[in-house]
This record gives C-alpha cells, structure tokens and sequence, in this order.
C-alpha cells in the first residue's frame, strides 16, 4: 500500500486522495481545535471556507444551538463567538452544541479533499486514537495521504513534523509500505526533534507569530500528545467523533 504526504493542499491533484483514507494536520490550530471541541462534548463541527458561509449555516440552526468559531491571521472573526484557540473550545462553551468554524488553512484544507473513503483530522492532541485508525487502514491494504493544511500554500513546519510522527507510527507496524519523498522527509524531521514538541512550535514561523501575538498558551495544548484522544471523521459535510454512535 501507498502513504503519502502532502506538504500543502497545492500540491495534491484529485487522484492523491481518491478511494483513500485521508487525515488532514492543522496542529496550529484548526485540527488541534476540533479535536478539543470533540472532546469537550460538541454535538459536530462543521467546516466552511468564509465569514459568509459561516453566517449563512447558522441560519439553519437555532442561535442557542451553535457556537461561531474562526480566525483570519490569529485574530478572531469580529462577531463571532470564539476565534481558534483550542483553550477556548471548553464543556461549558461547546457541549451539545454545533460548532461552525472558518479557519486561515485549516477548514479550507478539509474542504479541498475530494473522493476520499475516509477523512480524519489528525493533530497531536489526538495522536494514538488517530494512528490506531491508520493502522487500520494500512493493515487492511489500503493506500493512506496525509495532507498537511501548511500557511497559506507553504511549508509549515510544525504539520510536517506531526506528519513524520503519523508516518513514523504507520511504518512501524506495517509492512510493505512504500511512502513517498515528502512522507521519508517527515519522518527524518520527526526523528530530529523526538519528543520536544514545545521547541518544534519555537523553531517554526507559525508558532512564533502565535507566540508573539499572545497565544503563548495554545502553543503548550497543542503539544500535549494525546489529551484529547478522539477520532474526528468528516463525513457528508460534518465531522464527528468516530464512536459508538458513529461508526465509520
């Protein structure tokens, strides 16, 4: 079977993901933030590519019944309830509640994917129960991409490492892989930096804007491997947690 990496959503074409489990990385912030959100008791989280989208699918809801969520360049969308801070995405703010979010890559990496069997984000706050799944899929022969969301169609470091970690776990156990250049290169990095997740987040572009800009904070949640141990699938326009209400 094949595993993949794409170091952006630029780089894929249609048959990158056609027929194949996908896991989609944002680890700052999106896919860190839906899998707290998950986890915190939300009913769904529901992805959309603008301000507009997200203001037109609250009107299919009772005001009670969402919570608006998003940023553009770190800063919270005026107007809505929460930006993307995973801090933010608390039982007491999510519970039972839908989830609207519109993210600077995050969301618009997700909704970018096309004809895939299976979509699961994946970050580091969730990373055994989504290599589990990986697993899975690989044990069962089936070929396997990992889309990093990147900054705005570039390179980031922080989802290439997160990938080279998936990658790393995947190969582990399986064998007759074949990966691609961009899935060996994320593993090298992944071994690189081990276990310091926190320096990883210091090293890249990304964590030090965030850093800079005061989410310091989202920085150390974002780095706890596997303090929200859940499985978000994407399916027919929303992600749940994979469970047994929910079975993929």
């Amino acid at each position: 079977m094949k595993l993949d990496v794409f170091m952006s959503p630029t780089e894929m074409s249609a048959g990158d993901t056609q027929g194949r489990v996908v896991a989609v990385i944002d680890v700052l912030r999106a896919s860190t933030s839906i899998a707290v959100a998950l986890n915190s008791g939300a009913k769904s989280v529901i992805p959309a590519e603008t301000v507009d989208d997200v203001i037109t699918l609250s009107k299919q809801f009772e005001r009670s019944e969402v919570l608006l969520a998003g940023e553009r360049r770190m800063v919270a969308i005026p107007g809505f309830d929460v930006g993307n801070s995973p801090l933010e995405f608390t039982p007491k703010a999510v519970e039972g509640c839908t989830v609207l979010i519109s993210t600077t890559n995050g969301t618009r990496a997700l909704l970018g994917i096309q004809g895939a069997r299976d979509i699961v984000i994946a970050s580091y706050v969730n990373l055994s129960a989504v290599t589990a799944m990986l697993r899975a899929a690989a044990r069962s022969d089936t070929d396997i991409s990992i889309v990093c969301a990147g900054d705005e169609g570039h390179f980031s470091l922080e989802d290439a490492t997160c990938a080279g970690r998936y990658v790393s776990s995947i190969i582990n156990r399986a064998s007759s892989i074949v990966t691609n250049d961009a899935a060996h290169a994320c593993a090298l990095i992944d071994g690189m930096y081990g276990d310091n997740i926190e320096k990883i987040f210091k090293d890249s572009s990304h964590g030090k804007a965030l850093a800079e800009a005061g989410f310091g904070d989202d920085l150390v949640a974002a780095a706890a491997v596997d303090s929200h141990p859940v499985v978000p699938i994407y399916q027919e326009r929303q992600i749940t947690r994979l469970g047994p209400d929910r079975e993929r």
